[in-house]
């Protein structure tokens, strides 16, 4: 079956969707399971994502990469997160935060630290999250005091995308304290991570997307120059509210992903199970089911398109981008745990696909933004 058809994507991302169609089947499904089971970062797979010019090719032209824009980078997603979840999130994180330099940035931050990404020659991370504070970005806590001609960072960040491997980081970061703007009173900066009080490490056995890697990171008097700000002082907040609604359509895609790959896995293992001398497909009870995970997953497809539009065209986006985030991620978990259902006690053996698919699923729910703050922005933002 193809879930994924391209019949609902604009005409000018197919030639991108069947790219990264084809690279996911030579280079992710084959080997996505021993990736998870090891745990390890897919360093080949990245590589071989950076040649094939499907690895931070939203990055413009004028700073060396490709000028994707959002439709085909929700194509992109789709198809890397049917084939893995894990893998794909690496792929994908090798430029996190690019976006808000080449948005903000100056031309001089540009080519110094965006044009070596889109190259393949580094990659980038994006440090927002803290070990007591996850969706409330007004809360965040590490702090970047002006000393002359340098900031001075301290304070923790955790659950960041290569905090360990990335070459650097771009850093959302307090920069002052008023209570009458709370909205006003964070920054972004983009820090190197050879510099001297930046300590990273990796956090250890995640349950799910084990190919990516996440880092704690304590900044310790870390010291960057001046020039290291991105924009001015004060407007981070804006800057990510703009970032994450994009970024939600993409989490939208990670859901949908890992949704048609538990239907596949769903689909192809009731045709073929037999119980009571039939395939359980024949069971009238599981044609439900199935039928339900094709509504559903049909459903928020149908929805992130759409929402892929507005925010494309940035009507009333951050709306229509929480609907799709919630709606696909949280389609993703149900069709996986009915999938589950369906391999019985084979469903919890480590070489099954609707295992790992059922973990991942579990993740992009509360990435992006938890989906009980994303219902906060819907009923918010409802028009």
């Amino acid at each position: 079956m193809n879930l994924l058809d391209p019949s609902i994507v604009p005409e000018h991302a197919h030639d991108l969707k069947t790219e990264a169609r084809e690279f996911a089947r030579e280079h992710i499904e084959p080997n996505a399971q021993e990736y998870f089971q090891a745990g390890e970062y897919p360093h080949d797979i990245l590589e071989a994502g950076q040649e094939a010019g499907l690895v931070a090719q939203d990055i413009p032209e004028e700073w060396g990469g490709r000028g994707l824009d959002l439709p085909q980078l929700l194509a992109l997603t789709e198809e890397f997160y049917r084939a893995d979840a894990g893998i794909a999130l690496t792929l994908q994180l090798a430029s996190f935060g690019c976006e808000i330099t080449y948005e903000y940035g100056s031309d001089e931050q540009c080519e110094e630290y965006v044009r070596p990404v889109a190259e393949g020659d580094q990659i980038s991370g994006l440090a927002v999250s803290e070990p007591e504070t996850g969706s409330d970005l007004a809360g965040m806590q590490t702090r970047a005091e002006k000393d002359g001609d340098e900031y001075v960072i301290n304070g923790e960040k955790y659950w960041i995308g290569n905090g360990v491997e990335a070459d650097w980081i771009t850093l959302y970061a307090r920069t002052g304290d008023d209570e009458d703007n709370r909205y006003g009173n964070h920054s972004m900066f983009i820090v190197p991570t050879d510099a001297e009080g930046y300590e990273a490490e990796h956090i250890p056995e995640k349950m799910a997307m084990r190919a990516s890697k996440q880092a704690h990171i304590t900044f310790d008097d870390c010291r960057i120059p001046e020039e290291n700000l991105i924009s001015h002082e004060g407007t981070g907040f804006m800057m990510l509210a703009d970032f994450f609604n994009h970024g939600r359509v993409m989490v939208a895609g990670h859901g949908l992903g890992i949704a048609a790959a538990a239907i596949e896995e769903a689909w192809e293992f009731s045709h073929d199970r037999e119980e009571f001398g039939r395939t359980i497909n024949e069971f009238q009870a599981v044609q439900h089911g199935l039928a339900d995970m094709l509504i559903g997953f049909e459903s928020a497809r149908a929805l992130t398109w759409r929402a892929c539009e507005k925010v494309a065209n940035n009507d009333h986006a951050g709306y229509w981008a929480a609907l799709a985030k919630t709606a696909a991620t949280e389609t993703a978990v149900d069709v996986s745990e009915q999938g589950m259902q369906f391999h019985g006690g084979r469903s919890i053996l480590d070489e099954r696909r609707i295992a790992r698919v059922y973990r991942d699923a579990r993740v992009p729910v509360i990435y992006e933004g938890a989906n009980e703050v994303q219902r906060n922005l819907i009923y918010g933002q409802a028009p």
